[in-house]
């Protein structure tokens, strides 16, 4: 786990997620955080940048990448009943100058 990947899981943690898997493998594509809370698991690709310029963090996430963390949440859920049933979220979790910018995608971005 690298530092911004770090450093989110922290930012997650002190807001009552647990970590269910990290670097994880699915579908032919990397999870960089699976999270849960309550009914809720959260699927989360961490991008870290020094600063804001081209964008930031945020916008390196383009359409393809979600397109594949979709997959590999897809993937993950079948081989983990435990998420069976759990509202799913797909975040983009952006670390910048030691903050995390969350944002959520779903099925149409």
């Amino acid at each position: 786990m690298n530092r911004g990947e770090r450093r989110a899981l922290l930012h997650y943690k002190r807001r009552g997620y647990r970590l269910l898997d990290a670097n994880a493998r699915a579908g032919g594509y990397e999870l960089d955080l699976v999270l849960r809370r309550g009914r809720t698991i959260v699927f989360v690709e961490v991008k870290e940048r020094a600063t804001g310029a081209f964008g930031g963090a945020v916008h390196a996430v383009g359409l393809e990448k979600r397109r594949r963390v979709r997959k590999a949440a897809r993937a993950w859920l079948s081989h983990h009943p435990e998420g069976r049933g759990l509202d799913v979220v797909l975040e983009v979790a952006a670390v910048q100058d030691g903050k995390v910018e969350r944002r959520r995608f779903g099925e149409d971005t």
